[in-house]
């Protein structure tokens, strides 16, 4: 898997390299000072739909949880899936072992991670639904987005999928029934126990339907709230956009970079997906290319400094 994650990391950067020299590095450099100092404005911005999110993820999780605990873990799960070459997987794990050293049981914090990731995915599928309105009504045009629609109608079904292995309990028991062969010479081990805990309290939450409801209303704003980034990033490159056409960019983006999710920090991908789109919202290559490096630029002085609290954290209790 990290060799994967490090080939993955090396053809993202060419390829994100080779889109600068392609779309010209003189052009973007130029949007970028255009912008200038405004851009740094997106790092305190991001506060908010991460805020959000984090008080969906509140609710799957048992007990009264300190919200400026959970938003200083979700902002290290975020900075791990970013900045790190992990294939977006790699900051839940840290997720849930941070989550316990608040007072969370590890099933509990490993049933709210599993639980939260899986709407996120509804979420995000809403979300996408939305940006198509959105590209439609902008552009007035179906053909830009009859593949698109083709797309989305193939993804919920492997979505509820998802959720029906997780609710019937068959993914777990499948992983139960693996672990129980490869443990079977060495004797009885907990592992089995653990993963059967872990199928009944995600049965258990999955059952919780309000709370789901609310917990996916809360990522929906979360996500809506995000459009402010590209919207905002826009207007002070010198090429404002509507409301609708930042949703659009948004909600495509962020699906591209689940989509391929092996790729590290969704480099080239969302170089790729913001090219793409903002084409046909009449945004120009470079524009675009601009964008995207506003949002790393973002995601690097926000993820910093949240990866530097973890290590100094994860070594104090060392100690």
């Amino acid at each position: 898997m990290k060799t994967m994650a490090r080939i993955a990391l090396l053809l993202g950067l060419i390829v994100m390299i080779a889109l600068v020299v392609r779309e010209g590095a003189q052009s973007i450099a130029s949007l970028l000072s255009h912008a200038g100092a405004l851009l740094l404005l997106l790092v305190p911005l991001h506060v908010v739909p991460l805020l959000l999110d984090v008080m969906g993820w509140r609710l799957l999780i048992p007990g009264r949880s300190r919200i400026r605990a959970l938003f200083f873990i979700a902002s290290i799960r975020e900075a791990i899936n970013r900045l790190l070459p992990v294939a977006n997987i790699g900051g839940e794990l840290v997720g849930v072992h941070l989550l316990t050293r608040e007072g969370i049981s590890g099933t509990a914090a490993a049933t709210s991670v599993i639980v939260e990731v899986l709407l996120f995915l509804f979420a995000q599928y809403l979300f996408l639904t939305l940006g198509i309105a959105c590209l439609l009504n902008t552009t007035g045009s179906i053909r830009a987005t009859g593949a698109l629609l083709t797309a989305v109608a193939g993804g919920l079904p492997v979505i509820l999928l998802l959720a029906w292995l997780l609710r019937s309990g068959l993914f777990i028991r499948a992983i139960e029934r693996m672990a129980s062969r490869m443990l079977s010479s060495n004797g009885p081990s907990s592992v089995t126990n653990q993963l059967a805990r872990l199928d009944t309290a995600i049965r258990e939450l999955t059952s919780a339907r309000g709370r789901l409801a609310r917990t996916i209303v809360w990522q929906l704003a979360a996500l809506t709230g995000g459009c402010s980034e590209t919207w905002l990033a826009l207007r002070w490159l010198g090429h404002p956009l509507s409301l609708a056409g930042a949703v659009a960019l948004e909600s495509f983006t962020l699906a591209a970079r689940s989509l391929i999710f092996v790729a590290p920090a969704g480099l080239g991908v969302q170089e790729a997906g913001l090219i793409g789109v903002g084409h046909a919202l009449g945004l120009g290559s470079d524009v675009a290319m601009a964008l995207s490096l506003a949002k790393r630029m973002r995601e690097i002085l926000f993820g910093l400094p949240a990866l530097a609290a973890w290590q100094w954290t994860t070594r104090a209790k060392a100690r």
